[in-house]
């Protein structure tokens, strides 16, 4: 099992456009091995290269029982319905925030073998797959609040951070329960 570290809100690499694989090597299959040891060791329901300090186009999404999904240069290519719901983010520990997220996407993706297909997904796997393709494209979700919940939110955030310094943390098994 390897664990990388999360980089936390503030973290420069978290506001990145993370550039395209160009080929699914194996220090890629690598790369989401650790993403899925490290989004499991936080609890969490997907993780993105970035989160962990690498502007890369690969993510890995497990929600509920739904089959586990490998995202490398993800595109979504079909949008149908829209849900609020609330949303969590492990780079954010503690902090919630209600987000308009799509009840059903199809994306395209490459595969570990490098081969290009297509994935259909609802309800949480889908909010999820948003979620992590927003942190690729160095979007968070508390951009897609209001400026004032935002701003509330953010207040939080430096509160609870007080006294602590840096945007990395570590990760052990168990150590958080965040989505």
């Amino acid at each position: 099992m390897a664990l990388r570290p999360i980089h936390l809100l503030g973290s420069p690499v978290l506001r990145q456009h993370s550039d395209e694989v160009e080929c699914v090597d194996d220090e890629v299959r690598t790369l989401v091995r650790d993403l899925f040891d490290t989004m499991y060791a936080a609890e969490g329901i997907g993780l993105a290269a970035n989160q962990v300090g690498l502007a890369k186009r690969v993510a890995v999404v497990h929600a509920g029982d739904d089959p586990a999904v490998v995202l490398i240069n993800p595109v979504i290519i079909e949008r149908e319905g829209n849900e609020k719901e609330e949303e969590g983010c492990i780079s954010i520990p503690d902090i919630f925030g209600d987000v308009d997220r799509s009840l059903r996407v199809v994306i395209e993706t490459t595969n570990l073998d490098g081969a290009r297909e297509r994935h259909e997904l609802t309800a949480l796997s889908a909010r999820a797959v948003e979620h992590e393709i927003d942190h690729l494209d160095g979007v968070l979700f508390l951009d897609h609040l209001s400026p004032l919940k935002r701003h509330m939110l953010l207040k939080k955030w430096k509160k609870l951070r007080k006294g602590q310094t840096g945007y990395v943390e570590e990760v052990s098994p168990a150590k958080r329960s965040r989505a």
